[in-house]
């Protein structure tokens, strides 16, 4: 059996880095980690291929050589991913599709032959026998949540790892906090399932074996929703594997911001060589965060808790919503405001959606306020229902917003305040990188040359060279997301 896993394209948002990527030779930030675990679940003796269509083109000969292609994809990809079964529809080869969106909007897609919806851990070997005696059926799903101490090892060694920024690695599913707005727990639940510290261990060992070194994102719905085993159990043994193999592994993760209220979980993810962590700040209005169901970001100085933790040595990256009902026109000033106090360089601002089959998703069905435009980029102005809020005072709201936090001089400040704030964790390296060195040269030309508000780079490059020479190398990697984040403004 022949067959070929695609990649949909993720089209450019804040969060694919596209134009950063150009400063580092790169096409995409990740990899897409569930086709590359499923490839894994997949008969040994079964001949597989994969195409990212982020970093490789999808051509009709790919298409024909496979007696299937397996499709998976996120919400954001859904224009990419009928494209591509359009043309497997007139290339006559099947389609098995799956991932989060062929779960919850399967009944939106034709051209699919089997849906192997939710977890693939449970569905995807029904669908395996089904079709080993015959008789596969069109969709499969499940309403349980698989063990995934028994998921395989991804295979990374399908993938062309020189065209991608970072690779990605999963420890656990599931969060137990329960946003209106988020579609994790309806796909994934509020328990936390994780992997054991073996599994960690081994997939990280074979990452170092296929010559990785650099960037690895933990791709968790929340990475603490267990802290008595990860304190206990694996991050003991991450910080035993970090030193012995001298942290070639630079980690990100997703984490909620109740993280800066436990000092040991902080140090022993710093030591074990997490440096980034992302944080759902959603919105400094307290109402709003009711609304939405946000009760870990209450009752607390958010602020504080963010410094706290740049100060331990975590850059942290916020995601900030508008569009709440409870938010009144005050609410963009309040969120730069925010942001600007927060020294948050990477903020990523969005207007509220409601995605398919979430809690906020169905009560505005029963308001009757919901409209059919969902894409899944909530930074594109688009928005699935109707706002309290007057439609045109929130997209210029937002556009003040995201050309004012994005501005030269306001981004560039941000950083200088992040500076005076960030502790660099020890054990990162002094030495750059051939590749960061042409990054940087690329950065001098493009941001220090060419680019308008070049003035204010100038100004920060001398205040973190002299003032903060051990940061300059984050405040340079800052400049360039900045870069990023400016281009995808300037279209808004």
């Amino acid at each position: 059996m022949k067959i070929l896993l695609v990649y949909p394209e993720t089209p450019s948002t804040f969060w694919s880095f596209k134009d950063a990527l150009e400063f580092v030779s790169k096409k995409s930030a990740e990899p897409p980690l569930g086709l590359i675990t499923v490839a894994a679940m997949l008969p040994t003796n079964w001949e597989l291929k994969l195409i990212d269509t982020n970093v490789s083109k999808l051509k009709d000969t790919d298409i024909l050589w496979a007696d299937y292609v397996f499709l998976s994809g996120m919400s954001v990809q859904i224009k990419s991913f009928k494209d591509i079964l359009l043309r497997c529809s007139k290339l006559g080869i099947k389609v098995v599709a799956g991932g989060p969106l062929a779960t919850t909007q399967y009944n939106e897609f034709l051209g699919v032959s089997h849906f192997i919806l939710n977890e693939a851990e449970i569905t995807l070997p029904q669908f395996l026998n089904d079709l080993e005696n015959g008789n596969p059926k069109y969709i499969y799903s499940s309403n349980e949540y698989p063990d995934i101490t028994t998921t395989p090892i991804p295979r990374w060694d399908l993938l062309d790892m020189n065209k991608y920024a970072s690779m990605s690695i999963q420890y656990s599913r599931g969060c137990p906090y329960d946003c209106d707005f988020c579609s994790i727990t309806m796909l994934n639940g509020r328990i936390p399932r994780t992997k054991t510290k073996e599994q960690f261990i081994a997939e990280l060992d074979t990452l170092y074996r296929l010559g990785w070194k650099g960037g690895l994102s933990v791709v968790d719905d929340n990475f603490i929703g267990n802290k008595r085993k990860l304190k206990n159990d694996i991050l003991p043994a991450l910080i035993e594997w970090s030193k012995q193999h001298k942290y070639p592994f630079h980690l990100i993760t997703e984490v909620s911001i109740n993280l800066a209220d436990d000092d040991e979980l902080v140090n022993m993810m710093v030591e074990a060589g997490f440096y980034s962590v992302f944080v759902g700040i959603e919105s400094p209005n307290n109402q709003s965060l009711e609304e939405c169901g946000k009760s870990q970001n209450l009752k607390r100085d958010l602020v504080a808790s963010i410094n706290k933790l740049q100060n331990k040595g975590m850059i942290v990256s916020g995601g900030f919503i508008v569009g709440f009902d409870n938010d009144t026109e005050n609410i963009f000033d309040e969120q730069i405001n925010f942001i600007h106090h927060s020294s948050i360089p990477s903020a990523m601002v969005g207007i509220l959606n409601a995605p398919i089959g979430t809690k906020l998703f169905k009560r505005l069905k029963t308001e009757n306020r919901l409209l059919e435009n969902f894409s899944g980029n909530n930074m594109d102005c688009s928005i699935n229902f109707i706002p309290k809020m007057k439609y045109d005072v929130l997209i210029r709201g937002y556009s003040k917003l995201i050309h004012t936090i994005y501005s030269p001089k306001e981004y560039y400040n941000r950083i200088k305040e992040f500076l005076l704030v960030y502790q660099r964790p020890a054990w990162m390296p002094n030495k750059l990188t051939t590749t960061e060195i042409k990054a940087f040269l690329r950065l001098l030309w493009k941001i220090g040359i060419l680019e308008n508000g070049r003035k204010h780079f100038w100004k920060l490059f001398a205040f973190s060279l002299f003032k903060h020479p051990r940061k300059f190398p984050v405040a340079m990697t800052l400049s360039v997301y900045g870069f990023h984040f400016r281009r995808i403004a300037a279209n808004l």
